[in-house]
C-alpha cells in the first residue's frame, strides 16, 4: 500500500502549483493561514484551518510553530525525494486531522498530534500519517489517530516517544521501524499491532526503556 500512497502524495504536490493559494500572513500575529501550496520560504507560526489542505514541496522554515486543525490536511516533501524540506521551530500540534505527513524536515519542539477524522476523506481521498526522515528534537504523542494508514520511519528523536491507540483500516498500517530515540519508546493499544510492515525496515535504537507492543518488533 505505501506505494499507492507515494503516488498519490507525489502527484498531489506536483498539481500543487496550480492550485490558487490561500495563505494570509497578519503582521501583528505573523500568523500564516495556509489553504493549497505553502512556497518555499520562511514562516512564522503557520496554521492549516479545518478542512483545509496545506501542500509543500519545500524547503520552509518556520518559526512560530505548526498547527493542523480538525480534518485537515498537510503534507511537506516525499520518501521518494530525499533532501532538506526545513525546519519547523515550535513544534507540530494537530487535533483530529484527516493526515499529516512530513519528510526530511528538523522539527524543534516535538510532535503532539491526538485523534483523527477517519480514513476516508482529503485531497488523497484516504487519510494517512507519515512521519519519516525527520531530525526531532523534543517529545513525540501520536495517540488515537483512526486514519487508512500511520508510519513511523526512520526518524532521529531527541525525546521520549509514545505511539497509542492508533486504530488504523489497513492491515499493514502501524509501521514504527527504524528510528533512532534518545528516550523511551511506547507503543499500546494499537490495531493492526506495531510492526514493520513492507517497509523492510530495522529495528528501533532506543536509548530508554522499549515497552509495549514496540518491545517486540523483531
Amino acid at each position: 500500500m505505501r506505494r499507492r500512497f507515494r503516488a498519490f502524495a507525489v502527484g498531489a504536490i506536483g498539481g500543487a502549483a496550480v492550485l490558487a493559494l490561500s495563505a494570509s500572513a497578519a503582521a501583528a500575529s505573523n500568523t500564516t493561514t495556509c489553504s493549497g501550496e505553502l512556497a518555499p520560504g520562511s514562516y512564522g507560526k503557520v496554521v492549516v484551518p479545518e478542512g483545509a489542505a496545506c501542500l509543500s514541496e519545500g524547503p520552509v522554515t518556520v518559526h512560530g510553530g505548526l498547527f493542523v486543525g480538525s480534518g485537515a490536511t498537510f503534507v511537506l516533501g516525499s520518501d521518494e525525494a530525499p533532501g532538506d524540506d526545513g525546519t519547523i521551530t515550535g513544534g507540530v500540534r494537530a487535533v483530529n486531522a484527516a493526515s499529516v505527513q512530513i519528510h526530511f524536515a528538523t522539527i524543534n519542539g516535538g510532535i503532539d498530534i491526538q485523534g483523527g477524522s477517519g480514513p476516508f476523506g482529503g485531497p488523497f481521498e484516504i487519510t494517512w500519517n507519515a512521519i519519516e526522515d525527520n531530525h526531532i528534537n523534543g517529545s513525540v504523542s501520536i495517540e488515537g489517530y483512526n486514519g487508512f494508514w500511520f508510519g513511523f520511519i526512520r526518524n532521529h528523536v531527541n525525546g521520549s516517544v509514545r505511539l497509542n491507540d492508533n486504530t488504523l483500516l489497513d492491515e499493514d498500517a502501524n509501521e514504527y521501524v527504524t528510528n533512532v530515540i534518545h528516550g523511551s519508546l511506547q507503543c499500546v493499544g494499537n490495531s493492526p499491532e506495531a510492526q514493520t510492515g513492507d517497509s523492510e525496515g530495522q529495528e528501533n535504537q532506543v536509548t530508554g526503556a522499549k515497552t509495549g507492543q514496540c518491545a517486540k518488533l523483531h
